[in-house]
């Protein structure tokens, strides 16, 4: 079942990679520093993913001013997403949900992502985006069930303008 506005936001705990190696980033701790935005993605070195983290991180100031803190989750490895970051220029934080559990809990994850292209591995993230508030609260949720349609991140920052 997918989170909805006024769901309280699951918890988790995933890997990012650093320049000082591999850190563990825990949602709960993140809470009440600023609001979040947890963007789900299928999965890194792929078009529309690369495009759509490039953007983020180049508009970054743009959710900032809006006290917001965004954060990237794809079921990638935490090396290969540092390494698409290095390549791509994205700045924001990537999350490993190597193991798509963090996808099952927010009820993003394909059953089977691709079957017509024969990429048919199950627990892919579908993109999805998500505002969470200070207090952990879910205030905006959209799953998009292609993989090339994006979230509307003008809808993304009234939400958060709104908080």
């Amino acid at each position: 079942m997918t989170i909805k506005v006024g769901d309280k936001a699951p918890d988790f705990t995933l890997v990012t990679k650093t320049a000082d190696g591999p850190k563990l980033v825990t949602l709960s701790a993140e809470i009440g520093s600023a609001n979040i935005v947890l963007l789900f993605v299928p999965m890194a070195f792929t078009g529309v993913c690369t495009q759509e983290f490039c953007d983020i991180s180049a508009g970054i100031a743009d959710y900032e001013a809006l006290d917001a803190k965004v954060l990237g989750v794809s079921g990638d490895n935490p090396f290969a997403q540092a390494a698409w970051a290095e390549k791509e220029g994205i700045t924001i934080p990537l999350l490993s949900d190597y193991e798509h559990t963090v996808a099952k809990a927010y009820g993003v994850a394909y059953e089977s992502f691709l079957p017509e292209a024969n990429l048919i591995m199950g627990g892919v993230a579908k993109r999805s985006a998500f505002v969470i508030d200070k207090q952990g609260v879910v205030r905006y949720a959209e799953v998009q069930d292609h993989p090339k349609d994006l979230p509307d991140f003008a809808a993304v920052k009234a939400a958060l303008k709104a908080l």
